[in-house]
C-alpha cells in the first residue's frame, strides 16, 4: 500500500480532511525543475487533525466517491 505525507488544508467536514502534497517534477525541455500539488480527501475516524498539521496518510479501498486514503498518524503539529 502507498503512503504520502502532507499538508492538512482542510479539517471542515465530518471524518474528511483535506491533505495537499508536493512534489517536483523535470519539465522534458527547459530541464527546470518545478512544483505540482495534488490534494486527497483521507478519512478520518476521529476528527484528530487539524489544519496545518503534516500528517501521513495510506491508500485504502473506496470509502466514499472521493475518499480513498485513510488517516495514519500526525508527523507534526
Amino acid at each position: 500500500m502507498r503512503t504520502k505525507k502532507g499538508i492538512v488544508t482542510s479539517d471542515k467536514m465530518d471524518k474528511t480532511c483535506v491533505v495537499t502534497t508536493h512534489s517536483y517534477k523535470v519539465h522534458p525541455k527547459y530541464k527546470k525543475r518545478y512544483r505540482v500539488s495534488k490534494k486527497y480527501y483521507a478519512h478520518d475516524e476521529n476528527n484528530t487533525s487539524k489544519m496545518g498539521d503534516i500528517i501521513k496518510i495510506r491508500e485504502c479501498k473506496p470509502i466514499s466517491k472521493l475518499k480513498k486514503w485513510k488517516f495514519i498518524e500526525i508527523v507534526t503539529a
